[in-house]
């Protein structure tokens, strides 16, 4: 009988019982099943790992985390959560591993939580979530942040929020009492985080800080699947031949969170490479189970699913 491949799964949440408060999004406040999951990193979690099928999870805050709160309350607030889910990762480290929370309204601050929760908490990188501030992070007062990811070798893995609320009253407010989700998984979400994600190219932050890494999840945010095109419209814009492309390819991992679909699999694995993309579910906001049964079904090699249940995060993260 073959091997079972160990599954990994990296884009997995939680929420801090003290930072919990002050998250009141409706993803969380109308599924009352979700809210439980996201309180529980215990046997819970763990027995529906089992069932799944998956044997680890990194695990990282639910948005926005601590990013739309003034600096001050951000630094303590990420620095007690981080403190507590590296005790969560202690308990069962060979079940769980940790993306810091960082306070991006003080940079500095930031800078020096991602440090402390590398080298002191054993955290594998961190996760960010949309705005801060109103600015995406291509702003230059947020580059500590990269240039201490750069010096760790960790990843930052960008996050979807909410859209800045002058993006939500001109593009999507017909649309979201009868249809929430177009603000977050089904729209909002997408164009938030590929904005992000281009303007991280565009912003020359990797000619400054060639080892900077970046994860985006649901299969890239789309990029993907628009690289071509980017790149061909950059192009006539002055940029050199394959500049987007090449930088975003050289720089960015994808994972599947919440996105299991063949066809767009295949095409990221013909953009990207089978090394680029990393096994996620999205729980509790998605089931495990249809995670990993996809995983196991799609039409690839034993290698190339090793890849991806495993190899490549254990690679980029060094697990």
């Amino acid at each position: 009988m073959p091997i079972k491949p160990q599954v990994i799964a990296l884009e997995e949440h939680y929420l801090d019982p003290e930072v919990k408060p002050y998250i009141t999004g409706p993803d969380v406040t109308r599924q009352p099943r979700v809210s439980e999951r996201l309180d529980d990193v215990g046997q819970g979690r763990i027995a529906e790992m089992d069932a799944a099928g998956i044997d680890m999870q990194v695990l990282s805050h639910g948005a926005p985390s601590v990013q739309r709160l003034d600096a001050e309350l951000a630094v303590r607030l990420a620095r007690g959560a981080n403190d507590r889910l590296a005790e969560t990762v202690r308990s069962h480290p060979d079940r769980f591993a940790g993306f810091a929370m960082l306070p991006t309204a003080d940079p500095k601050a930031a800078a020096d939580e991602l440090e402390r929760a590398v080298t002191r908490l054993g955290f594998k990188g961190a996760m960010v979530h949309g705005l801060t501030g109103g600015l995406f992070l291509d702003d230059k007062r947020f580059w500590p942040i990269f240039e201490r990811a750069q010096a760790l070798d960790v990843p930052l893995y960008m996050h979807p929020a909410v859209p800045h609320p002058a993006v939500i009253d001109v593009y999507y407010k017909d649309y979201v009492e009868k249809y929430p989700n177009i603000l977050r998984a089904a729209w909002g979400f997408t164009v938030e985080t590929a904005t992000q994600g281009i303007r991280l190219v565009l912003s020359g932050v990797f000619d400054t800080y060639p080892g900077l890494k970046i994860i985006l999840g649901h299969l890239g945010e789309g990029l993907p699947f628009l690289l071509w095109r980017i790149n061909m419209a950059l192009v006539r814009d002055g940029a050199g031949p394959n500049w987007f492309r090449d930088t975003f390819r050289e720089h960015f991992w994808i994972t599947t969170s919440g996105f299991f679909s063949d066809p767009a699999l295949l095409c990221c694995m013909m953009e990207m490479g089978i090394e680029r993309i990393l096994f996620s579910v999205d729980y509790p906001f998605v089931e495990n189970q249809p995670g990993t049964d996809w995983v196991h079904r799609i039409p690839l090699c034993a290698e190339d699913k090793a890849k991806i249940l495993n190899g490549n995060v254990k690679r980029l993260l060094k697990l």
